[in-house]
Order: structure tokens, then C-alpha cells, then sequence
């Protein structure tokens, strides 16, 4: 068997009756769809349910997977007290997850975090899906900072295990919609928010699972969603397989989305490889960006590809042009993947004796030593798009209003700690915002005051910005 079915769901504990106490009225669509898709998930017979969760334990790096006998939890920190759950993990499956994605050096396993109770993100789907069903057993995955396609990955591997040990697995991806819908909302409005919700009702909804990749991270950042990597791993999960979904509902009464979708496994479908289709459009579009690099993204590239290959750093190439080996600079090396930051390290000033070195070293450590990301891997190089900014001299000023956050990249400092941030990058709109980032990379406070600002020029050499 393999993964018969699946679930998109939301996880809002007041839509649970004891927790509502009559505000669950006001989401009467959502509850009535839930309780549908609870329903028939039960009727599907499935002896495993594979529920993903955003407020499982999540890692930057890895995926884990809930370890033990099983677990229990409640709704208390929401103020009740008698709704409770137990749940059994089905620990076989667990193990052979945990076997496969050792073989292919992938990281998901059990490592970490042992567990504790059950999070809401998973124990509002059970409250409905054990209305219907109670002896099924769970496995829990946590998400994680890695790209789209990991989590695409992630779900291939459950549908592997499934296979392997002749399961019938349902996925359960848990997950709200946008926070950012209306003003008056606790989240307040972003318009990628109503935006997101409409794209992924219709993307969910006819089972167009290879636009999830579409999605870029900014945005969905904007939107301020909970469930799309949720979503992407069930995608995942339906590799190459014909699926029958339907949308069930949407509301968003409190500023935040919800929407229930159900999909049917519908036997197979070669034509639906969206990883791989997907990945092969990535590696095609920098092959592009490649062929017009110059040099100083060119040198990135080479850079990193040769320490990733052959575990020692590139001499200095002899056919650089004379600005590069002429003079020094501070310089910056971004590395992006699938149009998402996969490595980000440089110097404000100058270390090398050259700006030609100075992107050499810090090339290999964007792509090996930035400690937000995993180091890149020689499989990954071949999607990889690099750019170089080489910073001018940084100055003073006295105020916000002599920043621009699309001319001039920023550095905050305030005694021994100092922040920067460039300039012109994706989602950072306002000076407002290029200060706050630049302050928590420093560790200063948004209240402490005495900060130093000063701003500086680039010039950006390459692909994407960082």
C-alpha cells in the first residue's frame, strides 16, 4: 500500500467547543468541513496517519520525528482543562522513515528533542479525527528551515515507507492560512495576505501541487502563512500519483485563513514528478544566470564548487582582470537556491590583500559557514546562483532620514556589537525595517539607545541579491 489519502486542515483551538465557548460559531463553515474530512479519512480504513505539524519540533536544519511509544497532551494552555488525548506512534514506521533517510543522507530522524506533549497543531486534527477513528496510530513530523524542496522530499520518503512496509497511511497537513487579512485582526493586513489564501485555495483545491514552488519565501513571509510547508510535504507524499481533491471550505473571520481541502489517491501518474520537473527548471535557469556571470560571481562560483568537490580552497586564478587583484574592499558572497538565501558571509572591510582573495575566502565560507544554514552539499552545487557585493567605504550618520534602504546598505553598532545589513534586498521595503534586522544581528534591543548608524555603498556583481 502507499498513501491512500490526505488532509489539509487548519489548527485553530477555538474551533474545538470547550475552547471556543461559542466563538467557535463564528468559524461554523470550517468546523462542519473538518468534521467532514475527519469523516472520511476514517472511512479510508488507513492503519497509520502521518500528520505534519508547524508546532511539532522544528529545526533550521533537520526533521524530526516524534520518538517514544506515543504521546499525550491537552488544551489547558488555552484555559481547558478536560479535553485531553493520548495517541500511539506507530514506531515501526517511524524506524523505517528514519532508515531511509539515513541511506540517502538526508536529515530527518528522531534526534533532539525527545517529545513532550502533544502540540495544537496536532491535537485539534485528532480531536476530529478520532470522533471517527480512535485506533489508528500516529506518526509526527516537525517541519523545518529548509527549502521547499526538502519538505517536498520529506513526503516522498513517507510515501516510500509506506510502500516498504504495506501501509495504509493518510497525511494529515495541519496548517492556517495567512495571519495578515484584515486591519482589525491580531495580526494585522499585509495584501499578500488575501493573496496567498486565494492562490493556495486554488492551487490545493485542483491538486496543481507543483505551484506550491511558486511561493516564493518573501512573500509567503509577507502573508505570514503557518501551513505551506505542511502542504508540500503532502505533495510529496503524492509524487507521481493521479489525485482527486476537493476544497471543502475557506473563512477567514478573525484575520486569519482556514481552509479544508481532501485528496484521494488516484493510482499512478508519471507526469505529476513536480520535484523533479521543478528542479531540472532551476538547474536550466542557472545554467543561464552562469553563462552571463562575471567575473567576481564567476570567481564565487568557482570558489566553492572546488572546496565542495575537492575539500581544499582554489588558488587564485591567473585570468582575473586587474581591478579585482589591484585593490581592496570589504566584500560580501550570497548564495541563493531555488530563490531562497543558502549562504550569506563577508567583510565590511578589507582582511585580503586583495578583493580578487577577499571573495575567494569568503565564498567558501558563505557556502560552509554561515550558521543558519546546513553546509552546501556537491548535489546542490549545480542549483546554486551567486552574487558578490563589494562595499565602499561606510560613514556616518545622524539620522534614518539620510538612509535608503534600495541605495544604501546600513551598519548599526553599539559598543563591541555591530550589525550590518545590505542594501536593495527582497522583502526589506523600508529603512524601518533594514534598522530592526540590523539590530538583532547585532543582539541590540529595539528600546537601547546610544546606537551608532552608518551607511554604505555597493556594487553588486551577479545574480540574486542577498
Amino acid at each position: 500500500m502507499t498513501v491512500i489519502g490526505g488532509i489539509m486542515v487548519p489548527h485553530p483551538p477555538l474551533i474545538v467547543p470547550q475552547v471556543g465557548r461559542g466563538e467557535e460559531r463564528a468559524v461554523a463553515a470550517t468546523g462542519q468541513a473538518f468534521a467532514r474530512a475527519a469523516e472520511e479519512l476514517a472511512q479510508w480504513g488507513p492503519e497509520t496517519i502521518v500528520l505534519a505539524s508547524p508546532h511539532a519540533v522544528m529545526y533550521g536544519d533537520y526533521f524530526h520525528v516524534s520518538p517514544g511509544k506515543g504521546a499525550s497532551g491537552d488544551f489547558r494552555q488555552f484555559g481547558v482543562r478536560d479535553v485531553s488525548m493520548e495517541v500511539s506512534y506507530d514506531r515501526e514506521f517511524v524506524e523505517r522513515l528514519c532508515d531511509l533517510a539515513d541511506g540517502e543522507d538526508f536529515p530527518l530522524g528522531t534526534l533532539g528533542d525527545t517529545g513532550g506533549g502533544l502540540d495544537h497543531g496536532t491535537l485539534v486534527p485528532l480531536y476530529f479525527i478520532r470522533k471517527y477513528r480512535k485506533d489508528v496510530r500516529l506518526v509526527r513530523l516537525g517541519l523545518s528551515g529548509l527549502s521547499l524542496s526538502d519538505h517536498y522530499r520529506a513526503g516522498q520518503l513517507v510515501a516510500r515507507a509506506a510502500g516498504q512496509l504495506g501501509r495504509r497511511v493518510a497525511f494529515v497537513a495541519s496548517g492556517d492560512l495567512s495571519h495578515k487579512l484584515t486591519e482589525d485582526g491580531p495580526y494585522g493586513f499585509a495584501p499578500q495576505g488575501p493573496e496567498y489564501d486565494r492562490r493556495i485555495m486554488e492551487v490545493m483545491g485542483q491538486a496543481r501541487f507543483g505551484e506550491l514552488f511558486g511561493f516564493g519565501e518573501s512573500f509567503c513571509d509577507k502573508a505570514a502563512e503557518c501551513g505551506h510547508r505542511s502542504f508540500v510535504m503532502m505533495a510529496g507524499a503524492f509524487d507521481r500519483r493521479a489525485v482527486e481533491a476537493r476544497a471543502l471550505s475557506y473563512e477567514g473571520p478573525f484575520g486569519v485563513g482556514y481552509g479544508v481541502c481532501v485528496f484521494r489517491d488516484a493510482g499512478p501518474d508519471d507526469s505529476r514528478n513536480f520535484l523533479e520537473q521543478y528542479e531540472d527548471g532551476q538547474r536550466e535557469a542557472c545554467a543561464r544566470i552562469r553563462d552571463g556571470e562575471d567575473p567576481y560571481a564567476g570567481l564565487a562560483r568557482r570558489s566553492l564548487e572546488h572546496y565542495v568537490r575537492f575539500g581544499r580552497r582554489l588558488p587564485l586564478p591567473k585570468d582575473l582582470p586587474e581591478e579585482m587583484t589591484d585593490r581592496r574592499a570589504g566584500a560580501f558572497v550570497s548564495i541563493h537556491k531555488q530563490g531562497a538565501l543558502r549562504g550569506c558571509i563577508g567583510t565590511i572591510s578589507p582582511v585580503c590583500e586583495n578583493v580578487a582573495r577577499e571573495i575567494l575566502q569568503n565564498a567558501v565560507s558563505a557556502g560552509t559557514g554561515d550558521p543558519r544554514f546546513p553546509e552546501v552539499r556537491e548535489e546542490e552545487l549545480d542549483q546554486l546562483v551567486y552574487s558578490v557585493d563589494v562595499l565602499g567605504q561606510a560613514t556616518p550618520v545622524d539620522s534614518p532620514d539620510r538612509l535608503d534602504v534600495k541605495r544604501y546598505g546600513v551598519i548599526v553598532s553599539k559598543g563591541g556589537r555591530r550589525g550590518i545589513l545590505l542594501p536593495d534586498l527582497e522583502g526589506v521595503d523600508t529603512v524601518e525595517e533594514q534598522i530592526a534586522i540590523a539590530r538583532r544581528k547585532a543582539g541590540i534591543g529595539e528600546l537601547e539607545t546610544g546606537v551608532k548608524l552608518e551607511r554604505f555603498e555597493v556594487v553588486r556583481h551577479g545574480g540574486e541579491g542577498a
